[in-house]
């Protein structure tokens, strides 16, 4: 008799893991439940095909339940999971557009519910016009909205990744946009001193800063929609739409209501297999927590990249092979209007709060040879760790070609590098890609200098 596979959510943990298990083993029955009109899209793609970078959403669908049925896969689109019961072995569904109800039996589970807009508990949140983009289902919302030509002004409350990216997307449409954040500068993973050259970076597209002031309500207007973002200092921001960009939690209401234990960062708990602790039961992407390597700490990281490898080694282990999960160092990358930045490892506070002691270096440069046409200024900052000089963490942001430098420092965080290594490596030198000392190595030459001179003092 064959084995059955559920899988809740159809995006990149669970289509990863649904298509690695069938793949490893053809006999297994496997099914999809998706809540959504979509099914393996890329999210991170939205604010582009909002501002009209990307011309279709179907540009963003990797996979659609098509391709997926042509694999084998019983995909259930707009159907919801309503409850989990790991004593009987078996989910209860809703399909949204009928109402009818069921229930599916399972051998094995999959948990992929993903993540879920932060809402803050303020008065007004849950009017009309007050937007959150998670899902592709949002984005069609919201991109709807904006070509009703009834939007003129917009404020994004949250200035990080996809606050500030949609913030760009809403200013390339022509709109007036206010971004409000509580911190004194905007993406709160950086550093301040990087955060600031940020802020700047977004100014310069007209795009109006509201920092270290949060929301404290949304004024709604008769008709019921939004109207106006008053902020904790008593500021009222005139709204035709409101996009709430505060980040994300992971979506574990089912696994909290089924028994499902979480762990210490409120995500799902699961080991480096991806199994939590029902038998039988496995979990991926965003509402899974990982191990930092650095901090050791249990972490949340809603990105695509770790979705799509965790969905895959869940898979693999359904299907009957081996493979693991060996956790996080906190890569991300952004383009920020013209500006690009991303960042690896720890931040200044993150190392603090891990009980690291380190040392900082940062340095300007080009990210060409400063005599050839194109060059443009670019800043890597390090932390490195006080005696072993041990790379900790890095910052980079400059304009086009800057940002991916990341990856190398990335790779030696990773491998758990020095300094002094990093400035060692044989990286590429040519004057259209670098300058004869690249940016990076600069940098860990300050860095080492910084680490020799704290070890003499």
């Amino acid at each position: 008799m064959s084995k059955r596979l559920v899988v809740i959510g159809g995006d990149a943990a669970g289509g990863s893991a649904a298509s690695q298990a069938k793949k490893r083993r053809p006999d297994l029955d496997v099914v999809l439940f998706e809540r959504g009109r979509a099914t393996s899209y890329s999210a991170c793609g939205i604010p582009y095909w909002i501002a009209g970078t990307v011309e279709r959403e179907t540009q963003l669908v990797a996979r659609t339940p098509e391709q997926h049925r042509a694999a084998g896969l019983d995909v259930r689109m707009r159907t919801e999971v309503v409850g989990i019961d790991t004593d009987e072995g078996v989910v209860h569904w809703r399909d949204l557009e009928t109402g009818t109800e069921g229930t599916e039996g399972y051998d094995d589970l999959v948990y992929a519910t993903g993540s879920v807009p932060m809402r803050p508990p303020v008065e007004g949140i849950d009017a009309q016009g007050v937007y959150g983009v998670q899902v592709l289902d949002d984005g069609v919302a919201l991109r709807a909205e904006l070509d009703s030509g009834r939007v003129q002004r917009v404020v994004v409350v949250g200035g990080g990744y996809i606050g500030l990216e949609i913030a760009e997307a809403c200013r390339i449409r022509g709109l007036e946009v206010t971004v409000v954040d509580l911190s004194a500068t905007p993406v709160g993973t950086f550093d301040p001193d990087v955060g600031a050259i940020i802020a700047e970076a977004v100014r310069c597209e007209d795009i109006e800063l509201v920092l270290s002031d949060g929301v404290a309500a949304i004024d709604v207007g008769p008709d019921g929609r939004a109207r106006a973002v008053v902020t904790r200092s008593g500021r009222e921001l005139p709204a035709d739409l409101v996009v709430l960009g505060l980040g994300v939690r992971p979506n574990v209401r089912l696994a909290q209501e089924a028994g499902i234990p979480l762990g210490t960062s409120g995500g799902i708990a699961v080991d480096q297999r991806m199994r939590t602790q029902v038998p039988g039961v496995w979990a991926a992407g965003d509402c899974v927590e990982s191990v930092h390597r650095l901090s050791k700490q249990r972490v949340v990281v809603a990105l695509g990249t770790h979705a799509n490898k965790q969905g895959r080694v869940a898979g693999i282990n359904i299907g009957g092979g081996y493979a693991t999960f060996p956790g996080v160092i906190g890569t991300a990358i952004t383009k920020i209007c013209a500006t690009e930045a991303a960042r690896t490892g720890l931040s200044e506070a993150e190392a603090e709060a891990a009980g690291y002691s380190f040392v900082t270096a940062a340095v300007d440069s080009t990210t060409k040879a400063g005599y050839f046409p194109g060059a443009t200024p670019i800043r890597v900052k390090m932390i490195a760790e006080r005696r072993s000089g041990r790379l900790l963490g890095a910052q980079v942001v400059g304009k086009e070609g800057a940002a991916k430098r990341v990856d190398a420092l990335a790779i030696a965080i990773w491998n758990e590098m020095t300094v002094d290594e990093v400035l060692s490596l044989d990286l590429s030198y040519a004057p259209p890609f670098a300058p004869v000392w690249d940016p990076v190595l600069i940098a860990a030459r300050k860095a080492f200098e910084a680490v020799e001179a704290d070890t003499r003092s």
